[in-house]
């Protein structure tokens, strides 16, 4: 990803007004007796977005404009800040170092991948975390918070943990952060409507998550 992915985010103020969230593919298949056969395709979730409707006045249509040009339309990723989803909890709270957990140590192993979990009880669907934001990223071993530098260092880029020294084997890894979802345009031309948009016509500026 990192030849054609540009460590920038989308207007922040722009993101803040999109909608959209995760997707999944589901065969369905319905029996001669009514019963369902049902089959996942993906075996993760891919998120979409339409930041049109954060595009609320002629220069942030400008700023857009500018960004998707920088970008080349479709050829280059970028970060976006979707923001029903940014931290390792929920939205209102800042990250914890217990928030996550991200692996159990052996005694050798020194990396390890940010995730977040989804559910409990029944299913519950990890997800890598790929892009976490630059200085917000807190580190637990068994509980005890690490320090950024002497004891862990993150990769900004990539989502990888990195400890000084590896964590004892048996020790419960744990990290809590706020990330941005890379994403690519899902167009390579954006269709824009003055004569509609003074008249609060929304433009479409389509989004879609650039899986790992």
């Amino acid at each position: 990803m990192a030849s054609d992915f540009h460590e920038v985010r989308f207007p922040l103020d722009v993101s803040l007004g999109s909608r959209g969230g995760p997707v999944r593919r589901t065969d369905i298949v319905t029996l001669a007796s009514g019963r369902e056969h049902r089959n996942s395709r993906w075996a993760g979730s891919r998120r979409r977005y339409d930041a049109g409707l954060g595009v609320r006045t002629v220069d942030a249509l400008h700023t857009v404009i500018a960004f998707f040009e920088e970008r080349r339309g479709r050829l280059y990723g970028f970060r976006f800040r979707d923001r029903t989803d940014w931290r390792s909890g929920p939205p209102s709270r800042e990250p914890t170092p217990l928030d996550q957990r991200i692996g159990t140590g052996t005694g050798a192993e020194r990396s390890f991948q940010l995730v977040k979990a989804y559910g409990s009880a029944f299913a519950p669907y990890s997800r890598s975390i790929a892009k976490p934001v630059g200085g917000t990223v807190r580190v637990a071993v068994n509980g005890v918070e690490q320090a950024v530098g002497s004891g862990f260092n993150c990769d900004p880029v990539t989502g990888l943990v990195t400890f000084s020294a590896a964590p004892p084997a048996g020790a419960v890894i744990t990290a809590g952060f706020a990330f941005d979802v890379p994403v690519r345009f899902d167009a390579d031309e954006l269709d824009i409507d003055l004569s509609t948009f003074d008249a609060g016509g929304i433009p479409q500026i389509p989004l879609i998550e650039i899986v790992p």
